[in-house]
């Protein structure tokens, strides 16, 4: 059984932080769990352009308010507490905070820790011995 308290990852390797984000990343590819799970906050009034090329990814949004435009069709959804949104066909998408927007992200395959995007949004497909 794996237990972890989010006040523990503050300030580790685990604890990711960009100009726009803050991603805490509970659970990573070295746990064996086929997922990796992440409490993110994207700071209010900013935009993330993704494009996961390489992972799928479920967001969950706990606090706060969005909008996710997906690129390739121009479709913006409003995102608030309880709603959920999976990027299952990799959709190159913006992410604009309206809010602190707080969010559970669960991806597969499992990030490993060591990905950060590249200047097109993605994330590299790393093995867990090149991101650790």
């Amino acid at each position: 059984m794996i237990v972890r308290k989010l006040d523990e990852i503050s300030g580790t390797d685990q604890d990711v932080e960009a100009p726009t984000f803050r991603s805490r990343r509970l659970l990573l590819a070295q746990d064996g769990m086929g997922f990796s799970l992440h409490d993110t906050v994207l700071f209010a009034g900013t935009s993330t352009e993704m494009e996961y090329q390489n992972h799928l990814e479920a967001v969950y949004c706990i606090e706060g308010e969005a909008e996710v435009t997906d690129l390739g069709t121009g479709v913006v959804h409003k995102i608030g507490p309880g709603v959920m949104y999976a990027l299952d066909e990799h959709e190159h998408h913006v992410l604009r905070a309206i809010s602190d927007f707080r969010c559970v992200c669960v991806f597969t395959p499992p990030l490993t820790g060591g990905e950060v995007h590249d200047e097109d949004g993605v994330y590299p497909l790393l093995k867990v011995e090149e991101g650790r």
